[in-house]
Order: structure tokens, then sequence, then C-alpha cells
């Protein structure tokens, strides 16, 4: 039976989008059946692993969370090795309207009932959830065996931190009980300076004594290579295998392999 996590910050521009494809292509490369499901609006992920645009009338997860097609019918199959695909595009922001007119329950579990025999074919299933803590993120929690929280190495990195282990927390307590933080991942790493290394020390020190929560032992870098990865819509273990920001991204999906053995 496969494991959902979701992806979770309510802050933009933490490395989210970059973690959720490039840990699905690790996972992939490590011989894990991968499903990776972009749940922003904004389509990145979609972009980010497919050089060729997303037809007109592709069946998207919009499609799947309003009946309108079977979960089969919206992935898109061999994105990356050993990585399935279920887009989004901007159809999606009209979802969380339609959730609302369901009765309070269905709201918050749409997407747990359209994904849960998707477990039985993949190892991991990775949710990009949008930046913010609406009702798609609240419906990807409630579908999720476990969550990781991208945290950008700056200064205000804890800022907003604790809100998302509150809301986790607030799911755990109210939706789903087996909910649990996979842990907190360091991203965009600038080891020349001080600044970066601060934020390391500050943030497992706060995380693991304070919120009794879990951090990543790796830590992904600030990588040009990375950043250029998304434009060419390939993962960076395609786009350059041998770089660093691709070497980070394996031993994080080996860690995460590990932890869940």
């Amino acid at each position: 039976m496969g494991r959902v996590i979701s992806l979770i910050n309510q802050k933009g521009g933490v490395g989210k989008t970059t973690t959720a494809i490039n840990l699905a292509a690790s996972l992939g490369e490590a011989g894990e059946r991968t499903l990776l499901i972009d749940f922003d609006p904004q389509g990145n992920a979609t972009t980010g692993v497919m050089r060729d645009r997303l037809e007109a009338d592709a069946d998207t997860v919009y499609e799947l969370l309003c009946g309108l097609a079977k979960a089969e019918e919206c992935i898109i199959y061999g994105v990356a090795e050993g990585v399935d695909l279920m887009p989004a595009s901007v159809s999606l922001s009209g979802a969380e309207v339609e959730l609302l007119e369901l009765d309070s329950t269905e709201t918050k579990t749409q997407l747990k009932k359209c994904i849960e025999q998707l477990k039985e074919t993949y190892d991991y299933i990775l949710i990009d959830c949008p930046p913010s803590l609406g009702i798609l993120t609240i419906n990807a929690l409630t579908a999720a065996d476990g969550a990781i929280i991208p945290v950008q190495c700056e200064f205000y990195a804890l800022e907003g931190l604790r809100q998302v282990i509150e809301t986790i927390r607030l799911i755990q307590a109210k939706l789903n009980p087996k909910l649990k933080i996979e842990g907190v991942l360091l991203t965009m790493y600038n080891s020349r300076t001080r600044l970066s290394v601060q934020v390391v020390d500050t943030v497992r020190e706060t995380v693991t004594k304070d919120l009794k929560e879990p951090v990543f032992d790796t830590i992904i870098p600030r990588n040009v290579r990375l950043a250029e990865a998304p434009s060419f819509g390939e993962p960076i273990t395609v786009y350059d295998p041998a770089s660093r920001g691709a070497d980070s991204y394996r031993l994080l999906a080996a860690e995460l392999i590990k932890n869940n053995q």
C-alpha cells in the first residue's frame, strides 16, 4: 500500500514545488513507483516535468475532484523514470468554490476518496499543495499519511512554520489521526553565508526541541541548475544528473525511504 505525502508551506518561494518534482524523480529513479499530484492551481509542478504544454482538453485533478473523470483518466504516464503525473490547470482554482457546495465532511475528504484506490498502484504519492492553508491544502492533508514542510534558509525561516505545524496538528485531531510530519526540509542553503549556517542551527533546535517534530538530515543547496531545470520541463535528475542539486534530492529520497521502512 503506497504512502501519500503532502508538501506544504503557506509561504511561496521556499522550494516546495521544486522539492515535489525532484523528490518524485529521485524516488522513481530509486525504483519506487511514484505519482506526483499537482494540487496547486498555478500548475508549476505540471510544467516542471512536461516539455510539451498540457492539452486544453486534458483531464486534470480538477475533473477528478468534480467527478467528471476517473483517476486513471487524469494521469499522464511516464513523465520521468518511474514517475506519473496528475496535472493541474488554472481551472483547479474553481474547485474551492465547488467543494464548498458539498456537505462539511465531503468538502474536506474529496481528494482522499478520489485517490484511495491509487495507493495500491504506487509506492509513493506526492501532493504539491498550493501556498496557502485553504480548502485544497486541507483536502491534501486529510488524504495524506505524511507531510513534508520545506523551509528556506533565510532570516524569516521560522515565521509561519509554527502555523503550518499547528494546522497539521489540527488536521490530526479533527480529520486524520494517522497524519504525521515526515520532517521539516531545509532548502536553498548557501554554505558560504553565515546566515544560512545560523538558520540551520536555529531551525533544527526550535523544531526538534520546542515543537518536537523531526528535521531531515538532508539539506537542499541553493543551486543554479536546480533553478534552471523547470524551464526545460525536466527534473534535475534528467536535466543535470551529476549536479549537487540532483545528488541532494537523491539523498532526500533515500532518507525518506529509510524512515518509512
